[in-house]
This record gives C-alpha cells, structure tokens and sequence, in this order.
C-alpha cells in the first residue's frame, strides 16, 4: 500500500449521526429556548393564545409562541429521527463487516488513493 494504514471511515458516520440527532431534537431545543427567554423575563407561554411579553421595548409574544408550539414537530421528528437511526446503523454494521472482510484478507478498499505528485 501508501504506508497508510486503512481506515473505516468513522468521521463521516458520525457527522450523519450528529445530524440525524439535530433533525429529531430540534422542536426540543425550540420549546427549550422559548421556556428560558419566557422565564428569564417573566412572561406566560402556553399553546392556547398568543401572550404580550415585553422585553427591552419590544413585544415578543409571537414569537415565544411560535417557538412554544413548534414543540408539536417532535410528533413527526422523532419518529422520523428514530427510522433515520435504526437505518443509519443498519449500514454502519453492513459496512463494518464488509470493510473488515475485505481488509482481512488484504483486499484494498474500492476507492483507490490519489495519485501521488
């Protein structure tokens, strides 16, 4: 080979994982984020109506509201989130296997390395 050893590609299954994560929690940190600015200011969030929270001048109950009822995509993003996971892991394992087998028996990896210049 290059003097490089082969190496399973960890970095990128991680990066996918962070952002499988990101897409499942996300209405989380929203409610997470509207529950501190409304507490840290004093102001009423719930689902039902939109509240008057004043802070520095400005009237930001819409948009604590907003964030308060964006909580409900966790209906669709966990479910999604956890069928992203199981599948994401899945190929994680098939290609574990694969990658073991094929540097086993001393079989590069398909992707050949680039042309030294």
């Amino acid at each position: 080979m290059n003097g490089r050893p082969n190496r399973f590609p960890w970095f990128w299954y991680l990066l996918a994982l962070f952002f499988i994560m990101a897409f499942a929690f996300a209405p989380i940190g929203s409610v997470m984020l509207c529950a501190a600015i409304a507490n840290g200011y004093g102001c009423k969030v719930d689902e039902g109506s939109v509240h008057p929270c004043i802070i520095n001048g400005h009237d930001y109950g819409e948009l604590l509201y907003s964030l308060g009822v964006m909580g409900w995509f966790m209906l669709v993003t966990i479910p999604r989130g956890l069928i992203a996971f199981v599948s994401w892991l899945i190929f994680l394992i098939l290609h574990r296997v694969a990658w073991r087998k094929r540097i086993s028996a001393g079989i590069p990896p398909p992707i050949p390395p680039p042309a030294a210049a």
